[in-house]
Order: structure tokens, then C-alpha cells, then sequence
């Protein structure tokens, strides 16, 4: 692999990767490179972990973009984030050469020893259900409350950057997130 190759340092951006997985799914090879720059560092240290050999990793980070390529009309952003679906797409195919490695020299049942350590049923049910109420409550509360703690809890805006954004003191932010979250909390205990 050469220094073009290599996965890239950049922490990928959870939202932002939406439209450049749709345009994946339309055919667009730019924007499959754009979501390998911005992925592939964190792909690449899920399956140098898993695999524990360089050269795997990199050839099973290969398949999982083969794969995004074939499977990007798949991705549904209600039901996991960007990352969390390639992830999942980069342990699967990390798991399943681990897989590979021991056929022929043990049975069946020597895969009960890879872990498998994805969420249960139950549990992606519970999230999901949890995931709705949290959802629900936010729509009862007033807009302005609504977006400043979307933004602020969800995409990571800094209190002083959101008081800037709408022109109000700090403490007024502060304020306005404070009451909606208390909302927030009574809606969410009932």
C-alpha cells in the first residue's frame, strides 16, 4: 500500500457522510473516495484489531469499500449513523476472514470462540424504542429549545457558539437549554 493508499488520519464526521453515501449509491466514484478519506483510518484500526496482521487489514479494508460500493442504497440513516453501518460493514468482513483463517484446521465449532459482541436483538429493539420517545419529546418542545439542543447534544456545538449563532448573551443560551432540558426530562419519565 502506498502513502496514497494509506487510510487517512481525519476523524470522520457523523452526519456530513449522509449525502456522500447517497451519492455512493447513485455510482459517484468521487464521492467514494471522499467517504475513504474521511473513513478509512477507523475502518482500517477495526480490522488491524480484529486481524492482528497488516496485510489482512488492508486487503479486508479493500472488501469493505467493494462492499460499500455494491451496498450504499442499503444505508438507512434512521436506523444507525454512517460510521456505525460502515463499522459494522468492517467488522463483519474482519470476522469473517478470521473465519477463513482456521478452515480446514478446525471445526465448526471453533467459531463459538469469535466474540461476538454486537448488540442483541433485544437490545437494538430497546434503542430503537428509546431513540423514538427521545425523538417524540423533542418535537414537543418549543422550536428554538428544539434546535438549540439538537445542536447542541447532537452535533456538538459549543454553548458560546450557539448564544453567537442566535445573538443572545451566554447566559440566555445556557437558560434556554436548561428549561428544554428539564422538559425534555419530565416527557421522558412519563
Amino acid at each position: 500500500m502506498d502513502s496514497a493508499d494509506r487510510p487517512s488520519r481525519s476523524a470522520p464526521q457523523g452526519r456530513e457522510l449522509v449525502p456522500v453515501l447517497r451519492a455512493v449509491a447513485n455510482g459517484d466514484r468521487t464521492a467514494l473516495s471522499v467517504l475513504y478519506s474521511r473513513t478509512s483510518s477507523k475502518l482500517y484500526g477495526i480490522c488491524s484489531r480484529l486481524l492482528d496482521n497488516q496485510a489482512e487489514a488492508e486487503d479486508v479494508l479493500q472488501e469493505v469499500y467493494m462492499t460499500v460500493w455494491g451496498k450504499a442504497g442499503s444505508f438507512d440513516e434512521h436506523k444507525a449513523s454512517p460510521v456505525t453501518w460502515l463499522a459494522v460493514i468492517a467488522r463483519n468482513k474482519a470476522i469473517d476472514r478470521l473465519r477463513l483463517r482456521r478452515t480446514g484446521t478446525e471445526t465448526l465449532d471453533a467459531a463459538q470462540d469469535v466474540a461476538d459482541d454486537s448488540a442483541s436483538a433485544i437490545e437494538l429493539i430497546e434503542r430503537d424504542q428509546d431513540s423514538r420517545r427521545l425523538a417524540n419529546c423533542l418535537d414537543e418542545l418549543e422550536e428554538r429549545q428544539q434546535l438549540c439542543i439538537r445542536a447542541a447534544f447532537l452535533d456538538g456545538a459549543s454553548y458560546p457558539q450557539l448564544a453567537e449563532r442566535q445573538g443572545v448573551p451566554l447566559g440566555t443560551m445556557k437558560s434556554w437549554i436548561r428549561r428544554g432540558l428539564l422538559r425534555l426530562k419530565g416527557c421522558l419519565e412519563q
